[in-house]
């Protein structure tokens, strides 16, 4: 419930409070005195956007303040967000000079999507001019859903389509990366190919390179090493019978004089190294081996890698190696993606036939509501003046799933008999849209929690009987939800639990308009003259108090 209202500089409010109560809250006040400010302010707290116009002094903040008494239901919802649940909630919203403007929940800043959500569980605001969401198959499902007792299943369903969206959102992901794969899938398996039959891991490119190197060079290399070896063994004047003569000699020199033992030593140690080196040169000389064949096999290894090389724009074996694996794992994701989608079209197939499940239960119980809805709603408008009034809800099945199950719905009325039933809003006029509206509005209260209802003369355009009978019907909305009325009919402001007024005065040369609770004479005076004008007369009075009975 809405207990309390504050506004500070917003347009010609300077300074306003005011107290609210259960039950129906009717607010009057001639045209033009400031009801509609008052509504502006309160549309704040539903989120609406914010116009630095609308600051009356401009160099100072304006505010927009309510205070709500709370149930325990809504304690979800600020765990959810952070907040501190508080029993009185205070909601308000500050436009800065700048512009700008905060919004806070019990003193924690908000962004506005939060705030847009809780003040919508809160408050809903109509207007005369606000009846464009009765065409809307989104209300006309609240209708037929709220008199369906269809509140959880659809929650359920909704839960369970929002899931199915995003399954199908990513499985249309999928499938467009997989069709981009596929587009150079064929090629890059084909450099993968190229790649994977060098067998690079086994290549050592530098040890290649040598090897073919030797095989290029094996008659030279051959012939010198043979000429090297052939002076090294030469009887008598070869390299080594000298340097063996040479080191047998020094010995014997070393034997008489310690000071060449040093150089004797040195000489026996490079005598070892040098026939260690003769018997590796022999090796080498032994392994030599001219073979075209094996030739032709180097050079043609060599030139594949280098065509490699040369295709990919990389310099070593490495880099080829990480584009082997590169190729290798894209490859292998397109794989996986594969395996992805059908994960995603099996779990896509078994959330359709839940929401199949979900949405022929809803269908079902629509249908048995709507000869309730068709007979309460007759018999609401032929108490609002429209005696000939006739209403019918028609359901078809779609092909796809929809935010509200397997099917349309299409709100029909006919204002006159005679004539066929059409979808409403090619059948209803200006005049009836409004006392529709309340009736629409009346079955939903009966069969849903409603949030505070704010009426905005709503019942503009009716008088006598048909007034009257907006009064009572308003009268009994208000048993079970708070109601507050804008109107300027006496048979409804006959009918508040309270009663406001709306005034525009003249303060220090500045209009300002403020709200003032009424007390019962005030609240007879103030129905006496919305019946007789400004002169309120004896006659006036008596109708007035016949009224308020």
């Amino acid at each position: 419930m809405l207990s309390r209202i504050y506004i500070k500089n917003f347009a010609l409010i300077d300074t306003l409070e005011v107290s609210l109560h259960n039950g129906l809250q009717v607010i009057t006040g001639e045209t033009g005195a400031g009801k509609s400010i008052i509504l502006g302010a309160l549309r704040l707290i539903l989120g609406e956007r914010a116009d630095v116009k609308s600051i009356s002094k401009s160099e100072e903040k304006s505010i927009v303040e309510t205070e709500f008494d709370l149930n325990n239901q809504f304690k979800k919802f600020f765990i959810e967000n952070d907040l501190d649940y508080e029993h009185q909630t205070i909601i308000r919203r500050e436009i800065l000079p700048s512009g700008k403007s905060r919004a806070f929940i019990n003193d924690v800043p908000v962004t506005l999507d939060v705030l847009k959500e809780l003040s919508s569980k809160l408050i809903d605001i109509h207007s005369q001019f606000e009846t464009s969401n009765l065409f809307t198959s989104e209300y006309q499902f609240k209708i037929i859903d709220g008199l369906s007792e269809n509140k959880k299943a659809i929650e359920e369903y909704q839960n369970e389509f929002s899931d199915f969206q995003s399954l199908k959102i990513q499985l249309k992901k999928f499938q467009a990366q997989l069709s981009e794969n596929r587009k150079e899938s064929d090629y890059k398996e084909f450099l993968l190919n190229e790649l994977e039959e060098l067998k690079l891991d086994d290549i050592d490119y530098e040890d290649l390179q040598n090897q073919l190197s030797i095989q290029e060079n094996a008659e030279m290399i051959s012939e010198n090493l043979v000429q090297i070896l052939s002076r090294f063994h030469q009887e008598e004047v070869g390299i080594l019978s000298f340097f063996n003569e040479a080191k047998n000699k020094l010995s014997k020199i070393s034997e008489v004089s310690s000071s060449f033992s040093e150089l004797d030593e040195r000489l026996e140690t490079s005598f070892v190294e040098l026939k260690d080196i003769i018997s590796e040169l022999e090796n080498e000389s032994e392994r030599i081996e001219i073979n075209p064949a094996n030739l032709a096999i180097l050079v043609d290894l060599n030139n594949k890698i280098n065509a490699q090389f040369l295709k990919h724009s990389v310099s070593d074996i490495n880099e080829l190696k990480e584009l082997r694996d590169q190729l290798a794992g894209e490859q292998k994701g397109a794989s996986e993606l594969e395996d992805k989608i059908l994960e995603i079209e099996e779990s896509i197939s078994k959330k359709e036939k839940t929401l199949q499940s979900l949405a022929e239960k809803l269908s079902k119980n629509r249908k048995k509501s709507i000869p309730v809805f068709v007979k309460k709603a007759e018999g609401l408008l032929k108490k609002l003046g429209l005696e000939k009034a006739r209403v019918d809800i028609e359901l078809q099945d779609t092909p796809e799933f929809n935010a509200f199950g397997k099917e349309n719905i299409q709100l029909l009325f006919q204002a006159n008999s005679g004539f066929p039933l059409k979808p409403i809003q090619t059948a209803i006029s200006g005049g009836e849209r409004s006392r529709v509206m309340l009736a629409v509005k009346k079955i939903i209260a009966e069969s849903d929690e409603l949030p505070t209802l704010i009426l905005d003369e709503i019942d503009t355009g009716v008088s006598g009987k048909v007034a009257e009978e907006i009064g009572n019907l308003m009268r009994e909305m208000a048993t079970d939800m708070q109601l507050i009325v804008i109107s300027h009919l006496a048979q409804v402001a006959a009918k508040g639990n309270n009663n406001y007024k709306v005034v525009k005065r003249d303060i220090s040369g500045k209009t300002q308009s403020t709200i003032i609770p009424l007390d019962d004479e005030e609240k007879l005076n103030e129905i006496a003259q919305l019946l007789s004008g400004s002169k309120i007369t004896e006659a006036a009075l008596a109708q007035a108090k016949e009224l308020i009975g």
